[in-house]
């Protein structure tokens, strides 16, 4: 089956955070002496995959973050994602309606 990339277009903030991810995911792998052939392995994708995958490459998919995640036992980490949403907490903060107190009589 021929499977057709898709172009993602990002801004190039964007491109700079996936390419420290990948920068991040690959330390992982060197610093537990993993070769890149055994991670393509246990996370059943290919090894041209792990490629894109620690390139920073936008076309790789969240599930397969995930399982190199848990090859390395930090699939937990995913959860840190949008954990503490300082700015939206602010935003909901900003909207709610702050009731004025009666006239005392």
């Amino acid at each position: 089956m021929n499977i057709k990339q898709q172009h993602v277009k990002l801004s190039l903030k964007e491109q700079r955070v996936l390419k420290q991810l990948g920068e991040n995911l690959k330390l992982a792998r060197l610093r537990r002496k993993f070769s890149a052939d055994l991670v393509a392995e246990r996370a059943q994708i290919s090894r041209t995959t792990l490629w894109h995958l620690e390139k920073g490459k936008a076309t790789v998919s969240l599930s397969t973050l995930l399982r190199v995640l848990s090859v390395y036992g930090m699939q937990q980490d995913i959860l840190k994602l949008a954990e503490d949403d300082v700015l939206g907490r602010k935003l909901q903060d900003a909207n709610l309606k702050v009731n004025k107190r009666a006239t005392k009589k």
